[in-house]
């Protein structure tokens, strides 16, 4: 079998972290590197261009991973030294996930089997414009029905021109009353789904059109669905369940329990879990709980929830039961744990950390001979160095009045960067200079203020 021989192009400042880290990959993967050192101190300063110019690729090698910071179009080098090249990641110490990925393919998480039913809170307070604007948003985060919440005690005529509106913009719909002129309003207009249904409305729903979700007359009492679900079969009615979650000391546990008695006791009828009820009502970043319910529910073939976000903690739970969802489907049906696969949902922290260590720095810091500041944050301090000096401590105030004077861009630039690098030390989260914090999928594409400046060559 013929050996893989993967060129690596670097700068002179990374040479030896660069070295070391496929040196190790080499061992653990089988293949052969070869280090390409071109006349540049940062990497990052690299062109498509100047590659070309100043590249020289043996004959033997398969691929060429460049810097992931060299800018231009890596088809122009592939063409003219008819190898493949492809741009690695930013930071070096990423080679093993990078290499690893081009490897295999990605996680596909395009499958899912729960529905996502996003409610629009109080809908007869909101605009036209609001209301269309809300729904479009619930759509683009992943939701599948929209959910129009009337306000008890109060009818509200506009339902149905509601209704049909978000029918006319390609939504499907459901309605949220127990009014019963709210509700045949609605269904006329296109509603496809009736929340809720019990003893009190059931006569009147189960003729309607539209499935309907049937929910205990009292939450404890879980028998109390007997009856409706009776009289919906004698009638011929849709229908799908929901025992009801109830919020953390109020019920939580033995609500969950109902859902568990409810599947042994229908095992085939179709389960709803409204999960607003611990998002919205316990105060906590919401994606751990979106996942866990998300669990919970592919587990118990709950195969439809009902959510929300008024809450600001809340404010993103319909893209992140979306991802948990198809997180959750992909680690059921590949029998893999929910770990490692995606880490979209992994906002506050990192999934992993990098630390360089002491040695790396030092070195790194007594190589440069450039007045630009090399920033680090690991260890609980921020290390800053250039070709005058190396700084590092836990007050970005105290390592900023080491730097001397400075004009107000690169004071400013280096504010910014300071901020971050603290911001990642008080999280435990991964600093990388002119790169945004992950944040997960709320991470936000920032360009550098290197290449906000720089110019192609």
């Amino acid at each position: 079998m013929n050996t893989e021989r993967i060129l690596f192009v670097t700068g002179r400042l990374a040479e030896p972290a660069l070295r070391a880290c496929v040196e190790r990959l080499a061992v653990q993967s089988g293949f052969e590197p070869v280090v390409a050192v071109l006349g540049i101190s940062v990497a990052a300063l690299m062109h498509v261009e100047w590659v070309r110019r100043k590249l020289t690729v043996p004959a033997e090698v398969t691929r060429v991973v460049l810097p992931g910071w060299c800018q231009g179009d890596i088809d122009q080098l592939s063409r003219e030294f008819g190898k493949p090249f492809e741009r690695g990641p930013k930071d070096l110490h990423d080679l093993p996930r990078h290499l690893g990925r081009a490897a295999g393919e990605p996680a596909d998480l395009s499958q899912f089997d729960i529905e996502i039913i996003a409610e629009i809170n109080h809908l007869p307070r909101l605009s036209d414009r609001e209301i269309i604007a809300q729904a479009g948003h619930y759509r683009d985060s992943g939701a599948d029905v929209i959910d129009l919440g009337c306000i008890p005690g109060e009818s509200w005529p506009q339902i149905g021109a509601a209704t049909k509106r978000l029918r006319d913009e390609g939504f499907r719909v459901s309605i949220d009353s127990f009014d019963r002129d709210e509700v045949e309003a609605a269904v006329t207009s296109g509603a496809e789904l009736v929340l809720s249904c019990n003893n009190t409305n059931r006569d009147w729903a189960a003729a309607l059109p539209a499935e309907l979700v049937v929910i205990p007359d009292d939450p404890r009492d879980l028998d109390s669905l007997d009856a409706t679900i009776s009289m919906l079969k004698s009638r011929g009615a849709r229908f799908r369940v929901d025992p009801i979650l109830e919020p953390i000391g109020f019920g939580f546990a033995a609500s969950l329990e109902r859902y568990l008695a409810a599947r042994r006791k229908w095992p085939d009828i179709p389960m709803m879990m409204g999960i607003g009820n611990l998002t919205e009502l316990t105060e906590v970043d919401s994606a751990g709980i979106n996942l866990l319910l998300a669990g919970f529910c592919q587990e118990l073939r709950i195969h439809s929830v009902l959510t929300t976000e008024v809450v600001n903690w809340c404010r993103s739970c319909v893209r992140e039961f979306d991802l948990a969802r198809r997180l959750i489907f992909h680690s059921a049906r590949q029998g893999v744990l929910p770990k490692h696969v995606d880490s979209r949902l992994v906002m506050l922290r990192d999934p992993r950390q990098r630390v360089l260590g002491s040695d790396e720095l030092n070195g790194m810091a007594a190589r440069i001979k450039d007045p630009n500041y090399r920033i680090f944050a690991e260890r609980d301090e921020i290390h800053i160095f250039n070709r005058d000096g190396y700084w590092h401590g836990r007050d970005p105030y105290e390592i900023f009045d080491h730097l001397g004077p400075l004009e107000p861009a690169h004071a400013f630039y280096l504010g910014y960067e300071l901020a971050k690098a603290t911001t990642a030390l008080t999280l435990g989260k991964t600093y990388i200079q002119d790169e945004p914090l992950h944040w997960g999928f709320l991470t936000r594409p920032e360009t550098s203020a290197l290449h906000r400046r720089r110019r192609p060559d």
